[in-house]
């Protein structure tokens, strides 16, 4: 797969403009929906194909994180057949009150799978509660990583990430002339 089309495809599909508020509460005149990409399931099976062959040879189970890592998980597991977590932001507080839906993890290799990561914040704290129920996890599988390449939270929890694309190839990919011959913007409020 074209690494540079799919790209130029997401970031079509995805950057917006206009008038936005960022979590940050800063504002911004571009905003990068990451869920349009989700939910065109033909983009969402790109995506996930550009995914497959990041995922680690002795993972056992795929562990969606809540919400946006749910859909990616899902198409991995029909792509590879491994069987599909879906990993909450907090254990429900009713029924069988599990942070970890779906197949046992104690003892086995669960690769988390998330849209996109930012800080790995979300990441760290869904290993560190999987860890202490016993599963091994050691990769993140990412459609978009936006990290700034320094040392993070994500290093120091021993957690490698696989992507698929960058922040810088979603730039890239906008920053080459349009169909009228302009340049295109080179930065996004990626949230």
């Amino acid at each position: 797969m074209d690494r540079c089309a799919l790209a130029a495809e997401v970031d079509a599909v995805c950057r917006l403009t206009g008038e936005f508020r960022l979590r940050s509460g800063e504002r911004s005149n571009e905003y990068f929906d990451k869920y349009l990409f989700e939910s065109d399931p033909m983009l969402l099976r790109r995506v996930c194909e550009a995914m497959v062959p990041l995922i680690p040879s002795d993972a056992d189970l795929l562990g969606g994180l809540e919400l946006g890592g749910v859909p990616l998980a899902v198409v991995l597991g029909q792509l590879t057949g491994l069987p599909t977590l879906f990993v909450r932001k907090e254990a429900k507080a009713y029924g069988t009150c599990r942070l970890a839906e779906g197949a046992d993890i104690a003892g086995r290799a669960v690769t988390l799978v998330e849209d996109v990561v930012t800080t790995g914040g979300a990441v760290r704290a869904a290993a560190s509660v999987l860890r202490r129920s016993g599963a091994e996890v050691s990769h993140v599988v990412c459609a978009i990583d936006r990290r700034n390449g320094t040392r993070g939270v994500l290093d120091d929890a021993q957690i490698a990430v696989l992507a698929v694309l960058t922040k810088g190839d979603l730039d890239d990919a906008r920053a080459k002339p349009g169909p009228s011959g302009a340049i295109m913007p080179d930065r996004i409020g990626l949230e």
